[in-house]
């Protein structure tokens, strides 16, 4: 059932939190936490402020700084100042932070110490920003561009927020991960954005105001931004913000809760419970309410799955969405049947096609085809990119260049991008399912696959590998394991060992790195 009262702005949702639960705690960190009275006031204060500062209507104000609950507070502020959240990775190199501000035209820039003297750096021959706002720590008079306190700027009394927005205007702008190249800034609204709690988080998941979530999840990503800012905001749920993701932090704040209650939900992406699983699996979670873990973000191993539920007792719902999507596409429910391994089904109200690449008819169940989406979750396009999105938005669908298949059921299962699919000789390789077979192996920790060229087949499938333990591989062990799955093109050519693989926020693997270490030509093969 879709829950459409929770499809409202940011200060409609604020105010009548604000007059029901007051005293209850919005977002906490390790620093401060904040009510929902108090929300309501600090993102209208903060929004005045962004005006006084000359922040128009439409203008960008970038967040480069890391999780904390300022972060939430920020993303739900701008859009009261009739302005757009934009969001950079703050682990990301300075050549993408640039490219982020640039190409988003902010005119300030939210930051904390961490990231200060870097943004310093770039304010100075940038003459069009108005003002740095800093984060936990004092602002400095005698810089290139003015610098003002965030503690300070909340202490004093501001201009009224515009709150102008309409449910379709531009809240958000979000970066792709930039797996495959340059990262794209996407547009989200609010209406896109709540309409996926109303249709995945608010009735799938069960997510109300009784919930107490805790979140190491990135919040530049577009899977925290819905579900741990503002899919807690919709529904007034709490949530214990991490600096970052640590087993052993996790593992305490699931044991013990905290003066916002005890962890009822744990989001998190692939990685995150693999690493528990290898970790904590022996000893239990020991988490007495926590009713649901939850994955997004990258393709979840079934194996993973699997282990999870079954080392800990606790359901683990894994889904699929992209930020172009404000998130959510597919979701796997609480209840009734599950196919491990797949990634759910649609969500209510939501329409989906898997086509043809080449022929552009519509595939068959069991059949591979590239993912369609239509729903009010689109975005409208891609910022300062009108051939981008004229590209991937066609008669009112996204086409997400993801492959994918149906079972007869409606479960559909991810097996990779477009742009990743090797062919070998004619025949397609997908990424994922040889990982999937690598990690099967009791030596592999984790996997990455990429395409090689090869003088005569074209390319062949190379795979990285993460050992488990410092003795390294059996090489021929783990092949071993991996042809009892795979048929034998799908081998991969040869083995590289690696310390890690190289991820996005999200858990994404950032291919093309792998594969700008893949010099020259293959002339071998089996």
């Amino acid at each position: 059932m879709l829950h459409t009262e929770l499809i409202r702005t940011v200060p409609e949702i604020l105010d009548g939190h604000a007059r029901v639960r007051a005293d209850a705690v919005a977002f906490v960190d390790d620093v401060r936490a904040v009510t929902y009275g108090e929300l309501a006031g600090t993102t209208a204060r903060l929004a005045g402020h962004l005006q006084d500062l000359g922040v128009g209507r439409g203008d960008r104000v970038l967040l480069y700084l890391d999780n904390r609950v300022e972060v939430a507070e920020s993303y739900l502020g701008i859009p009261r100042a009739g302005a757009i959240a934009v969001c950079a990775n703050p682990q990301a190199a300075t050549a993408e932070v640039t490219h982020i501000l640039d190409d988003s035209g902010s005119r300030v820039v939210v930051t904390d110490a961490a990231h200060l003297d870097l943004v310093r750096a770039l304010a100075a021959d940038r003459p069009d920003l108005l003002a740095v706002v800093v984060v936990g720590t004092g602002a400095e008079d005698g810089h290139a561009v003015r610098e003002v306190g965030y503690a300070d700027l909340m202490a004093i009394p501001a201009s009224p927020p515009r709150d102008c927005l309409d449910l379709d205007d531009t809240a958000w702008m979000l970066y792709t991960s930039g797996t495959t190249g340059r990262p794209k800034g996407v547009y989200l609204t609010q209406r896109g954005c709540f309409w996926v709690v109303a249709a995945c988080w608010a009735p799938i998941v069960g997510l109300g105001p009784d919930d107490v979530l805790l979140s190491a999840l990135p919040l530049f990503h577009s899977y925290a931004l819905v579900l741990c800012v503002l899919g807690v905001a919709a529904v007034g749920a709490s949530e214990r913000i991490l600096p970052r993701f640590s087993v052993q932090e996790v593992r305490e704040r699931l044991r013990h809760g905290g003066p916002e209650g005890d962890v009822t939900v744990f989001p998190g992406v692939p990685t995150m419970f693999h690493y528990l699983l290898d970790r904590l699996g022996p000893d239990g979670l020991e988490a007495p309410a926590l009713r649901m873990c939850i994955s997004a973000g990258a393709i979840m191993p079934a194996a993973v799955n699997e282990g999870f539920e079954k080392a800990f007792g606790v359901p683990l719902l894994d889904g699929y969405g992209i930020t172009e999507t404000s998130t959510m596409v597919t979701m796997n429910w609480p209840t009734g049947s599950r196919v491990m391994g797949s990634c759910g089904l649609p969500l209510p109200g939501l329409s989906v096609r898997l086509v043809d690449p080449v022929s552009g008819r519509d595939v068959l169940p069991g059949e591979e085809g590239e993912l369609w989406v239509q729903g009010p979750n689109v975005t409208p396009g891609y910022h300062d990119l009108p051939e981008a999105s004229a590209a991937v938005l066609v008669d009112g669908w996204y086409r997400t260049g993801d492959l994918a298949r149906r079972d007869e059921d409606g479960y559909l299962r991810i097996s990779g991008r477009t742009k990743e699919l090797i062919i070998r000789g004619g025949e397609n390789i997908y990424p994922a399912e040889v990982e999937d077979a690598l990690l099967a192996s009791e030596q592999v920790k984790d996997a990455a696959v990429v395409g090689a060229p090869h003088e005569h087949l074209g390319e062949v499938a190379i795979a990285f590998v993460v050992p488990r333990t410092p003795d390294g591989l059996d090489h021929e062990a783990v092949l071993a394991t991996a042809r009892e799955r795979l048929s034998s093109f799908k081998m991969p050519e040869r083995l590289i060992e690696v310390e890690q693989i190289p991820r996005t926020g999200s858990g994404k693997i950032l291919r093309f790195q792998l594969q700008q270490t893949v010099s020259g030509t293959v002339t071998n093969s089996r």
